[in-house]
């Protein structure tokens, strides 16, 4: 049966010579993972179109037996060009990337943390992140998961408790954007 959803390109693997898996945040099952068959090839209706951080209409057959789904078509809706043209907007896209990874679970919907991974990349796309980027990310991606918490710099601390650590670049990251307090 094929479905119709909206995602977000988070990450992608050679599985063969020819394929790819691809793991999406989709605004319906949330984190999913699609095999795209033949994606690697001269000719293929994939090509430039499976990228980091592109936003795409998507169209699936879900399998009965597997995590992994088919990807059938793709069609660019955002490529968010701006995230790509300055390194520190990459490293902090890619930090919300695995910050999503590592807080969710496969088919497991979350249209609320798909919705923030689209406002977060039109922002980078349009703007230049500061030292309260990650913060403001951290704390809504908290409330997205119900770890509510009252202060923007304590969202770090209860995403490092519940799921054991963040990922690793982010102190530099922070340094990179600027004067902070300890967050």
């Amino acid at each position: 049966m094929a479905e119709s959803l909206n995602g977000i390109l988070l990450r992608k693997i050679r599985f063969s010579e020819t394929s790819l898996i691809v793991t999406w945040f989709s605004d319906r099952f949330g984190k999913i993972k699609t095999i795209a068959k033949g994606a690697l090839r001269s000719q293929t209706a994939f090509a430039g179109k499976l990228d980091l951080f592109f936003q795409c209409d998507l169209l699936i057959s879900l399998s009965r037996k597997s995590e992994i789904h088919t990807l059938r078509e793709v069609a660019i809706q955002s490529a968010f060009d701006g995230i790509r043209k300055n390194y520190l907007k990459t490293s902090v896209a890619a930090y919300f990337i695995e910050l999503v990874e590592k807080t969710t679970e496969l088919d497991h919907p979350a249209l609320e943390i798909y919705e923030l991974l689209k406002r977060a990349f039109g922002y980078l796309d349009q703007k230049e992140p500061d030292y309260r980027t990650i913060p403001f990310f951290e704390s809504e991606l908290c409330k997205s998961l119900g770890l509510q918490s009252n202060e923007i710099g304590a969202a770090a601390i209860r995403l490092r408790d519940t799921f054991g650590t963040l990922p690793k670049g982010r102190a530099e990251l922070l340094k990179q954007l600027g004067p902070h307090e300890d967050i």
